[in-house]
């Protein structure tokens, strides 16, 4: 329950910190999402990835008895821990593949293949990540925000129609169409990575003790996916915070395609069954895209047409095929973000380094303790 606390606390930030920072939703109505979704989530596909944490891993699946359980346990939700106290969502897959493997390591019985075939997509996929979400906020963000500029409205987003027999949601009376339709799109794909999160992060808490048959697999879902929600309303309030407002300044356009590229990664990895890291896949798409609108350049394509001068020096004419171009300093720059109001440098290097330093922690401290501590006999 304490591992499922943190994995509550550390995963409720990437799902729906975009949201919470666009607010589109408060912190209260994030975390009963995420704990419903997620629960949704573990309960049918997370049982796959039980299987492949508490089996496929290691060789020999004995070592996991008890005392090692509790060890292994301790080390994941420790690690977790520190992280979250800091503010700063740490991966919850790396962690707990992390002790395990410390474990498996120190017993001989590590089943290097599948290590390898893990830590090679932990590596490519967040730079797909960055990457993707760069060339987006560099290259196609304004036109993007163009057609689907959604600026909230005064008011509630929705409220209950009476008027009928059966009352009934309805969108508030400022809210427009592209704002209720933009918003429900961004809460949808939040709900989508919450149960991505369900489906590869319930093992982390639950599969060493699945594995060694010390607890029955429904019964482990249920328990860790309560002590999720409870960290989720809690501790999680403080990745909220740093995903949806410290790290990079989020409009709800901006929300939707960092939410969109990473469920999109998430669930492409849990489809090849690979745990995926998924606080990390989130934080560096919400990086990258604040990086990549931060640098971006202003095109002719991006000044309204009403700003162009009627003549400028060195400008096309139209039979030459070009458009008029203002003078150079004259452009209209409004519109162009600077870099320290979309991407936080020191808050990006806190981040990535807990998102290290926490899994090494565990792995660290789970192999030397089997490794030099004669309780375990292994």
């Amino acid at each position: 329950m304490f591992v499922g606390y943190n994995i509550g606390g550390s995963t409720t930030g990437p799902a729906f910190g975009p949201a919470v920072g666009a607010d589109a939703l408060s912190k209260a109505s994030a975390a009963g999402l995420f704990a419903a979704f997620f629960f949704v989530g573990a309960f049918t596909i997370g049982r796959r990835v039980v299987d492949t944490l508490g089996e496929e891993l290691v060789y020999a699946t004995t070592i996991f008895t008890l005392q090692t359980n509790v060890t292994v346990l301790f080390f994941i939700g420790g690690a977790l821990f520190i992280g979250n106290r800091a503010g700063v969502p740490a991966s919850t897959s790396m962690t707990a593949v992390g002790a395990i493997a410390g474990l498996a390591l120190a017993a001989g019985e590590l089943n290097w293949t599948v290590m390898g075939q893990i830590m090679t997509w932990w590596v490519v996929a967040p730079i797909i990540a960055f990457w993707v979400s760069g060339v987006i906020g560099r290259y196609f963000y304004a036109r993007l925000n163009r057609r689907v500029a959604l600026v909230q409205s005064d008011g509630p987003l929705i409220e209950l129609d009476r008027t009928g027999p059966i009352p009934w949601v309805v969108p508030g009376p400022n809210t427009t169409r592209r704002e209720f339709i933009g918003t429900a799109t961004v809460v949808l794909i939040g709900c989508l990575m919450a149960f991505s999160s369900g489906t590869s992060n319930i093992a982390n808490a639950i599969a060493p003790l699945v594995g060694s048959n010390d607890l029955e697999i429904n019964r482990g879902i249920i328990i860790g996916s309560v002590a999720v929600g409870i960290g989720a309303f809690t501790i999680g309030r403080r990745t909220l915070d740093t995903l949806g407002n410290d790290l990079t300044s989020l409009p709800l356009t901006a929300s939707i395609v960092v939410a969109s590229v990473s469920a999109t990664i998430v669930t492409l990895l849990s489809a090849i069954g690979i745990p995926a890291s998924f606080v990390i896949i989130a934080t560096m798409s919400i990086i990258g895209l604040g990086w990549g609108r931060a640098t971006r350049t202003t095109r002719v394509s991006d000044i309204p047409s009403e700003d162009v001068p009627a003549a400028s020096v060195g400008a096309l004419t139209a039979d030459e095929g070009g458009e008029e171009l203002p003078s150079i300093g004259e452009e209209e720059t409004e519109d162009i973000p600077a870099a320290s109001e979309l991407f936080d440098p020191s808050t990006t290097a806190r981040v990535v380094l807990m998102q290290n330093v926490v899994p090494f922690l565990a792995t660290a401290g789970s192999f030397l303790t089997f490794s030099f501590v004669p309780i375990f006999g292994l």
